[in-house]
């Protein structure tokens, strides 16, 4: 069983910019967000989809580890797929940054209904692993449900 550990920060102005090193446009949608797991399609530079089922988390780890399942799917389902969301389409670019100790941070830049809203996330090999954190990161929002994709993706 695959497990992602992630840390999701608020972005401070444009420093990291002159630090990508890859950027990929990514449309995703809820298909089902109830009981204990989500399951979500992502349809990446219109080349590439993939299915993910993610669990709530265990009590006291949801916002830090959860177990993760993804599966390609071909474009053209996934795409047929958005269509069978619950709530919006989530659009947004992401973009790589180095990070210190082999990572690498994930910009993530939304369009659309969240347009001005700039995400950063860093996957972990252990909950305690140490972050370099650079001066462009702000705020930590990990536990905050406000700024999950599933929140982005309600109406209203």
């Amino acid at each position: 069983m695959a497990v992602e550990i992630e840390r999701k920060f608020l972005v401070e102005g444009d420093a990291w910019r002159d630090s990508v090193t890859a950027s990929r446009r990514i449309r995703q949608a809820y298909l089902s967000n109830g009981g204990a797991a989500s399951v979500r399609i992502r349809v990446i530079d219109e080349e590439k989809s993939v299915l993910t089922v993610k669990s709530k988390g265990k009590s006291g780890e949801a916002a830090l580890s959860r177990a993760e399942f993804e599966y390609s799917v071909p474009l053209e389902d996934a795409v047929a797929m958005l269509d069978l969301r619950t709530g919006r389409i989530i659009d947004k670019m992401r973009h790589l940054v180095p990070a210190g100790n082999g990572r690498t941070w994930e910009v993530d830049v939304f369009a659309g209904a969240h347009e001005g809203l700039v995400l950063a996330e860093i996957e972990l090999e252990a909950a305690d692993e140490p972050v370099e954190i650079p001066s462009w990161i702000g705020r930590e929002v990990t536990g905050d449900p406000r700024y999950g994709n599933v929140a982005l993706a309600q109406e209203g």
